[in-house]
């Protein structure tokens, strides 16, 4: 269903469906956010786990090609959460009146109706719900790392220190409001910024006593897989329109967008670079298990295993939202919650390598998420009046997220599936 006929009906009202926005971000008229503020929420809505697979990715793709897709990935993902901005401001401006879109889904339904919400609600339920395996696997991984032992209780590792996850998961994501969960979510990036800094500290002083030989480039058959982790690593877009309504003065955000954008992808780089100069062709695909056995090593990986222990409910939370707006009428169900954890958990059993899944989750879910929807909908808003050049790129960014997201999605899973376990 196209844009012009959805404006052409009176009926075409945004029901009053839950939004996928996540509950740490709320609205009020009297409380807007300023610029730093606006940027401090920014770093929380893109930065997380992802960063920690970099310096692996960096080993396979080369240091130097790691900067570029870096760099790359970041300039593309702030032109296409620019480009649901200038669409929602559009949609919002025209006479005759369109409800306020308030979200990804909601700007889904009014460009494309039922059709366009549901792209963006399972896109939302997909890389949601995967960046949630990826925590479990992190946590699993660490634990199994630092226990360093073949067998517990007569399970593996990964799948004891999984499955001990499980009940505590379940109470925690049974809550039906997420309102004293979210400053652990502060707490989260915290750990994240403090751990990232001790990480990279060590990763120095470990370089100019081992300088071990790196690759600038790793070939093109690993362009793809890099890629795809890159694009995981600055998910956030979901959050884009949430972000922009809170912002006291609009006209600066996209520039407040980019700066952030800027900083963090220059963090994404040294982080990345640093890590892979220290440990080489030995980094790991979690680099904090390539840290030694001190206290300060223990602290900073029992630190972060805490906090996205913490983050996952609060990660699954637009999963609920979707699931619970389809299947219950926007009801709070509990079985489906557990069911939907359960998933989870047997997913992250099944997925040997960390860096293997982000490259995954980022080729297969957030390129459609973060480039082909965004692109498609200015397009199919701004057609009737956009100069020929923002069309092509419009077309190309389209064309880019399909060819990126068929082929990386085809180098994760070999990667996957090559690892012996």
């Amino acid at each position: 269903m196209g844009f012009d006929e959805e404006a052409g009906s009176s009926t075409n009202v945004l029901p009053p469906f839950p939004r996928e926005d996540t509950p740490l971000i709320t609205r009020s008229e009297h409380h807007l956010s300023s610029q730093p503020k606006t940027f401090a929420n920014i770093f929380i809505a893109i930065v997380g786990a992802g960063v920690l697979g970099l310096p692996y990715t960096f080993k396979k793709t080369g240091w130097v090609f790691g900067i570029l897709m870096i760099v790359f990935v970041a300039f593309l993902t702030y032109h296409c959460m620019m480009l649901l901005v200038k669409t929602r401001r559009k949609l919002e401006s025209k006479n005759g009146g369109f409800s306020k879109i308030n979200s990804f889904g909601d700007l889904g339904f009014t460009v494309c109706g039922e059709v366009g919400r549901f792209s963006v609600d399972i896109m939302i339920l997909l890389t949601q719900a995967g960046f949630c395996v990826s925590y479990l696997i992190f946590i699993a991984n660490t634990f199994a790392h630092l226990s360093n032992t073949k067998k517990v209780l007569g399970f593996s590792p990964k799948a004891f220190y999984i499955w001990s996850c499980f009940p505590f998961q379940l109470g925690l994501n049974s809550i039906p409001t997420l309102t004293h969960l979210a400053p652990l979510s502060i707490f989260a990036d915290v750990v994240d910024i403090g751990a990232m800094g001790v990480v990279m500290v060590e990763d120095i002083m470990i370089y100019m006593q081992t300088k071990p030989v790196l690759q600038a480039f790793g070939g093109l058959s690993v362009v793809f897989y890099g890629l795809g982790v890159a694009v995981y690593a600055f998910e956030g877009i979901g959050m884009v329109l949430p972000l922009e309504s809170e912002t006291r003065d609009k006209a600066k955000f996209g520039r407040n967008l980019g700066i952030s954008m800027g900083f963090i992808s220059l963090m994404y780089i040294g982080f990345g670079v640093l890590g892979y100069m220290a440990f080489g062709e030995d980094t790991k695909d979690i680099i904090t298990t390539n840290l030694g056995k001190g206290v300060i090593s223990l602290l900073v990986q029992l630190g972060l295993c805490i906090n996205l222990f913490f983050t996952f409910p609060l990660m699954m939370n637009p999963v609920y939202e979707v699931c619970e707006r389809r299947f219950c009428e926007g009801r709070y169900c509990i079985w489906m919650r557990w069911a939907l954890v359960l998933a989870v958990s047997l997913v992250a059993l099944l997925v040997p390598n960390f860096a293997d899944f982000l490259s995954l989750v980022g080729s297969s879910f957030c390129v459609v998420l973060g480039f082909v929807l965004p692109s498609l909908f200015h397009l199919m808003v701004f057609k009737e009046e956009m100069k020929l050049g923002v069309l092509i790129l419009d077309i190309v960014i389209m064309v880019l997220g399909v060819i990126l997201g068929i082929s990386g999605t085809a180098s994760a899973t070999i990667e996957i599936f090559s690892v012996k376990v």
